[in-house]
């Protein structure tokens, strides 16, 4: 886990450098070009991350203690699982890498809001997308997959219109956070044939 997390840390470190004339520029086609009359639905967008990623797995453990339900219950505490995993990740990476926001370092980026803390990953993206993709791996049907990330999608395109974030904050953060999701499900699917395994013996 930690040699794992050091190569996340490098690789993130080195596409942040290299990226930089790419990500400046594809932010300013975004966030100087932009409509401003949908700043604040954008702005709602962002918003509404925390609210849903915490939402989503309080209501499917209520769900599941309610109608003493083990699957749902189990569901639920995947799907908390990950947003703590991506937003752990998420944190260290930002205090690692320590880079400034693009309106910080570029004044002629319009950022809509404020916020001081680190840029790299995007934790709105990683939160999004740690949440959309444990929903969909719980309950990998169409109506679920599509609406979530596409909400997932548009977190992340608010962090740029809203000039918060670069692309490659964006882009690492929903690489943080579907993995988180991804690493989650395989260790929890482990587990849970290591306890099926101990009880039929």
């Amino acid at each position: 886990m930690k040699k794992a997390l050091a190569c996340l840390i490098f690789l993130s470190l080195s596409f942040s450098a290299v990226s930089q004339n790419l990500d400046i520029d594809i932010l300013k086609n975004i966030n100087l070009n932009r409509n401003e009359n949908l700043d604040p639905t954008f702005e709602f967008i962002s918003n509404s991350v925390t609210p849903i990623s915490i939402g989503a797995p309080v209501m499917i453990l209520a769900v599941g203690f309610i109608k003493k339900d083990k699957d749902l219950k189990n569901q639920g505490l995947f799907i908390a699982e990950t947003i703590v995993t991506s937003t752990l990740i998420t944190t260290i990476l930002k205090r690692t890498v320590n880079r400034d926001r693009p309106f910080i370092t570029y004044p002629f980026i319009d950022n809509v809001i404020y916020v001081d803390s680190p840029s790299f990953p995007s934790g709105h993206t990683s939160a999004a997308f740690a949440t959309a993709t444990s929903l969909s791996l719980a309950y990998p049907k169409w109506y679920v997959i599509a609406p979530s990330f596409a909400w997932a999608s548009a977190v992340g395109y608010s962090r740029m219109d809203l000039g918060v974030h670069y692309p490659s904050d964006v882009l690492v953060g929903a690489l943080v956070g579907t993995g988180s999701a991804y690493l989650c499900y395989f260790v929890n699917k482990k587990l849970f044939h290591k306890e099926l395994n101990r009880r039929r013996k």
